[in-house]
């Protein structure tokens, strides 16, 4: 009975110390006062300030349209290279593997400067395609990574079964492989998504002119005192994303739930 009391407080308390400033930004963005650290009121006017700002708006322009491209674009490539990795046997594979995992345990500097050197090298313009395709490199092997176990789980007996039925190869990945993988899909997807609005390096290293997102943005302001709009903003980003995390996984629950499985 202690054991179990002793375990749920170092539970709360790990909640506590990983939510505790999210919850904070989140009071503070209805404070009246630009303070940080002094509350003077409620107000919504750095909501209403939010949507005039046109300098957060073009920064968040930028970060959620290379945010979807790149978790679209790295979840398609992502899909067709973990499935392509799951299908090799012997050395080949340990040695795909371990190259996937480099970009993952590289320090976020080392991935920038070399994708700036081979943007430089290769003569592309910094700017917008730049940054997507530095995005796009860095969150595949993320989307590879959550693709695989799932690959792993399911029986590789299925497809066979479907082309001895009569279906073709595309036909049986379409209509039993990605279904089956589609958890893990979606979930590459949302990594992919999360990571490139946080990124923060690699961004600044790809970036062009006229091209920024809210990391860049938010570090610029960081010299000469952050915007309180920034609370604002990161409470709506904050809740839209968890409203979007607890609808696909309620989605995928039902999903499972229909099929007989076990969650």
């Amino acid at each position: 009975m202690v054991i179990r009391i002793i375990k749920k407080i170092y539970l709360w308390l790990t909640l506590l110390f990983l939510y505790a400033p999210i919850i904070v930004l989140i009071v503070f963005s209805f404070n009246d006062s630009k303070s940080r650290g002094r509350w003077s009121g409620f107000t919504l006017k750095w909501y209403v300030e939010l949507f005039k700002d046109s300098n957060v708006l073009k920064a968040l322009y930028y970060t959620i349209g290379i945010a979807i491209l790149s978790a679209i674009i790295s979840t398609i490539i992502g899909t067709i290279a973990a499935i392509g990795i799951h299908g090799i046997n012997g050395i080949g594979k340990k040695v795909i593997l371990n190259l996937n995992y480099l970009p993952v345990l590289n320090p976020d500097i080392v991935t920038a400067v070399s994708l700036m050197t081979l943007f430089k090298f290769i003569g592309i313009e910094f700017g917008f395609v730049t940054m997507l395709l530095s995005h796009i490199t860095f969150c595949i092997p993320y989307v590879i990574l959550s693709i695989l176990p799932k690959l792993k789980q399911m029986n590789k007996h299925l497809a066979e079964a479907a082309m001895d039925l009569g279906a073709t190869p595309m036909y049986a990945l379409r209509k039993v492989v990605i279904p089956e993988i589609m958890p893990g899909i979606f979930t590459g997807a949302l990594i992919a998504f999360t990571l490139s609005i946080d990124d923060f390096v690699i961004s600044f290293f790809n970036k062009g002119a006229g091209v920024t997102n809210l990391s860049i943005e938010i570090y610029s302001m960081a010299r000469r005192g952050i915007n309180p709009v920034i609370n604002a903003l990161t409470t709506i980003m904050f809740l839209v994303l968890l409203l979007m995390l607890l609808y696909i996984n309620r989605k995928q629950e039902k999903s499972i739930k229909k099929r007989g499985g076990v969650i």
